[in-house]
């Protein structure tokens, strides 16, 4: 039987796949740029943003954002939370001062059902 995702899981994995994309395309376009020319900070803003990784990027933060707060409220309702509501809401604290805590808040919204 299929998953059925959340519209916070979904825009994220929406999200996370046009980043994915455009970081690839990226990177051909500088592969491409650096055999005829060196790539100066102002070569990569132009590349960044013809690119749309800019773009990109700020809608993965976004859907990033919608998914945590999902997340937090979500969570709220199980048995599991409120038996370590501490240490939980501990994570959600740091979630931006640690980029592995906010990489494993996402991984764990993403097992929500």
């Amino acid at each position: 039987m299929k998953p059925i995702y959340s519209k916070a899981q979904l825009d994220y994995m929406r999200a996370k796949t046009k980043f994915e994309n455009k970081a690839s395309t990226l990177e051909q376009k500088i592969e491409m740029t650096r055999k005829t020319r060196e790539i100066t900070q102002e070569v990569m803003e132009g590349l960044v943003l013809e690119t749309g990784f800019h773009d990109a990027y700020n809608e993965l933060m976004k859907s990033e954002n919608e998914l945590i707060e999902w997340s937090h409220t979500t969570i709220k309702h199980e048995k599991t939370y409120r038996e370590n509501k501490q240490p939980i809401e501990q994570m959600y604290q740091n979630l931006n001062t640690s980029p592995e805590m906010r990489a494993q808040i996402i991984e764990l919204a993403m097992k929500i059902r």
